[in-house]
C-alpha cells in the first residue's frame, strides 16, 4: 500500500511514519507514505496556498489551483482507490472503515487547513470525506497520521502476530476485555484464576463475556440492535 498525504505543514508528519509500527510496515515492503508539501505546487514568490472567502467572512479558504496541481500530479503517477479529505463534517472514522480502506491499494489524503478547501475541490477529486470525531484540529495532519496508523497495522504482515489486530477492541463490535501479564500477584491484586487455567475454551469464554460486560459498562451504544448479554457463550 500506498498512501499519499497532501499537507501545508509537513513537518506534522515528520515524527509518527518514522518509528515503531509504522516504520517496520515500510522496511517490510508492505506500505510507504509519503508526505507531499503544497506549497510545491503553488505558484508566485510567496507560494500562496490560501486566499480569503467570497462572500466575506473570518478565516482563510485552501485555494484550488495549488490542490489541483498536486492531485493531478499523483494521479498520473498511480491509480488511487481512495482520495480522502480529512474534515470535521466528513464521515466518522471506525474500525470498519479502516477495514475496508486496508484492503485498498493506493490513498491520497488530503489534510485540511485554515477555513479549508474550496468546495470545487471536493466536488471534482475527493471520494471520501473522513472525519476522526466531532471536534476541530489546527488541521487534519494528525486526523490523517491516524487513518494511517490505524490501516497500515491491519495490512497482513505488518504485525510480528497477524491475530493481534483481529482481537482489538471494535474488531467484533464490542470492546477488548482486561489483559494481565506477570506477575500474577501485583500488592495483593490477583490474575483471574481462569486465565491461569491453561483452559483455552474456557479462557475464550470468560474473555467474551468480559467484553459484553464492560462494553455495556463503558460504550452501551455498541450494543444496540445486537443480542449480545453477559453470561451468553462465544459459539
Amino acid at each position: 500500500m500506498q498512501i499519499d498525504i497532501i499537507t501545508v505543514v509537513p513537518g506534522l508528519l515528520d515524527g509518527p511514519f518514522s518509528h515503531s509500527i509504522l516504520k517496520r510496515a515500510e522496511e517490510k515492503g508492505l506500505a510507504i507514505v509519503r508526505v507531499h508539501n503544497l506549497r510545491d505546487y503553488a505558484t508566485g514568490k510567496q507560494k500562496q496556498v490560501d486566499d480569503y472567502a467570497f462572500g466575506g467572512g473570518a478565516g482563510m479558504v485552501m485555494m484550488v489551483e495549488p490542490i489541483a496541481q498536486c492531485i493531478e500530479s499523483l494521479k498520473s503517477e498511480r491509480h488511487y482507490d481512495e482520495i480522502i479529505y480529512m474534515t470535521p463534517d466528513g464521515k466518522t472514522f471506525d474500525q470498519q472503515l479502516a477495514n475496508q480502506l486496508s484492503l485498498k491499494g493506493n490513498l491520497m489524503i488530503l489534510c485540511g487547513h485554515y477555513k479549508g478547501v474550496d468546495e470545487r475541490i471536493r466536488q471534482k477529486y475527493i471520494t471520501q470525506e473522513i472525519s476522526i470525531g466531532d471536534f476541530v484540529l489546527s488541521g487534519g495532519e494528525l486526523a490523517a497520521a491516524v487513518i494511517a496508523d490505524a490501516v497500515i497495522r491491519l495490512i497482513p504482515g505488518v504485525l510480528n502476530d497477524e491475530t493481534s489486530a483481529l482481537t482489538d477492541s471494535f474488531q467484533d463490535g464490542l470492546l477488548a476485555p482486561p489483559i494481565y501479564t506477570r506477575p500474577a500477584d501485583y500488592d495483593g491484586m490477583k490474575v483471574p484464576e481462569i486465565l491461569l487455567s491453561g483452559h483455552n475454551e474456557n479462557i475464550a469464554n470468560w474473555r467474551f463475556e468480559e467484553s459484553v460486560r464492560r462494553t455495556k459498562e463503558r460504550r452501551p451504544d455498541l450494543l444496540e440492535g445486537t443480542d449480545f448479554d453477559i453470561g451468553e457463550k462465544r459459539n
